[in-house]
């Protein structure tokens, strides 16, 4: 009986066709697991009533982004924030019920891990025991549970979107992307992975399309807020020049603070970001279709049709918009600890798809992990994130087809 446990419990983790049945025993895991930390872990006050405050500004009337603020400061997101945290405050007693608002958020966490799950078996070639490592992140269970960060809803529309254009219906994917959109600015940062998707497997006139509709429906959503001033709206939500303090930030700290203020030094990963994007789109998204420039060219010649030759996979899917997030992640000037969640659960999926021996890629996400977790960070926390990104980064541009 013994070995046949043991053979049954290898070939849970090991083969394929109990992919599904694992990750189901680690999402109802994790969900005992998130309870637990709500029953055994102290709450941690950071934005939740600013959050709850700035609604009821908003309730009461005021559709001025600029008059809109809280106790550590103002309203700096897009529309699709407000409203669900205005439903927030309608189910926890404007937001005093801070145990309902947790049992909510795990509940968000858990869905996050069950489409991680789902996205991780779509694009398969994925090891079974890998699913066992996402509910290891102390960092994650925090930022969802026990602070009840904003990014946690748009990390999980951006997941229903990833897993919907995996599954070819690329227009709720695109649904999906807005919403997510309309949440957090960060979001863009897989726009350009998208776009690429997008012109390969439907052409250049859907890809514009589609794109119009994002405007669309962030423009929609926040019609209150822009009749009223659309300068304050857009200034607020989706301000790119806004600059996150020194003292606070997970990455760069190794840069003199005069330097990481300064704009020479935020020119200067905008170039970077850009100029990597441009390496992966000209050597690796689209190698397989003969190259970027037979893209552009089928793409301008025949507008209605798909402008790939090759299939676009699940695996392609999963690993080029993780990818775009993963290089915005390297060049942003600022990162805060509640931005972990916007690629925590992305990191084993991009690290196995290196050629890396296992000790480097275990490593990896353990340096990752590790680094997320200390606080405040330190010149050395901070470069081992940035070393370990970019090896990552460096890994699947080189395996990347």
């Amino acid at each position: 009986m013994a070995l046949a446990l043991i053979r049954n419990i290898r070939l849970l983790f090991t083969d394929s066709r109990y992919f599904w049945v694992l990750a189901l025993l680690v999402v109802v895991g994790d969900a005992i697991l998130s309870e637990l930390i709500i029953h055994f872990i102290s709450y941690t006050e950071i934005d939740w009533e600013t959050y709850m405050i700035q609604v009821e500004l908003y309730l009461k009337g005021e559709r001025d982004y600029s008059k809109i603020s809280g106790p550590t400061g103002p309203l700096v997101y897009p529309a699709g924030h407000v409203y669900i945290f205005r439903f927030l405050h309608g189910i926890t007693d404007s937001g005093k019920n801070i145990r309902s608002a947790q049992h909510l958020y795990a509940l968000l966490y858990v869905l996050s891990v069950a489409f991680t799950a789902a996205i991780y078996g779509k694009a398969g070639n994925i090891p079974n025991w890998l699913l066992l490592i996402l509910p290891l992140s102390k960092r994650l269970h925090s930022l969802y549970i026990l602070r009840l960060f904003n990014d946690c809803w748009s990390v999980v529309a951006v997941q229903a979107a990833i897993l919907a254009i995996q599954n070819d219906m690329d227009d709720i994917g695109t649904l999906l992307f807005s919403v997510a959109l309309s949440v957090k600015m960060s979001v863009l940062l897989y726009l350009p992975g998208l776009l690429v998707i997008l012109v390969k497997r439907n052409g250049l006139v859907y890809t514009l399309r589609k794109t119009l509709n994002i405007l669309g429906i962030q423009t929609m959503l926040a019609y209150p807020f822009i009749h009223k001033d659309w300068r304050a709206y857009v200034n607020a939500a989706f301000d790119f020049s806004r600059v996150f303090l020194y003292k606070w930030t997970v990455n760069w700290r190794m840069v003199p603070e005069d330097t990481f203020l300064s704009q020479r030094w935020a020119k200067g990963l905008l170039i970077g970001h850009l100029s990597v994007l441009i390496i992966f789109g000209l050597t690796r998204w689209c190698k397989k279709d003969g190259g970027v420039w037979v893209v552009l060219d089928r793409a301008l010649r025949r507008p209605t049709l798909p402008a790939g030759v090759a299939p676009v996979t699940p695996d392609y899917v999963a690993t080029t918009m993780f990818t775009s997030n993963l290089i915005g992640l390297i060049f942003a000037r600022s990162l805060h600890y509640q931005f972990y969640s916007w690629y925590a659960q992305q990191i084993p999926f991009l690290i196995f798809r290196t050629r890396y021996p296992m000790l480097l890629k275990l490593l990896l996400i353990g340096v990752i992990e590790f680094a997320w977790n200390v606080y405040p960070s330190t010149i050395v926390s901070s470069s081992a994130l940035l070393g370990a990104n970019v090896i990552t980064l460096a890994g699947v541009w080189s395996v990347t087809a």
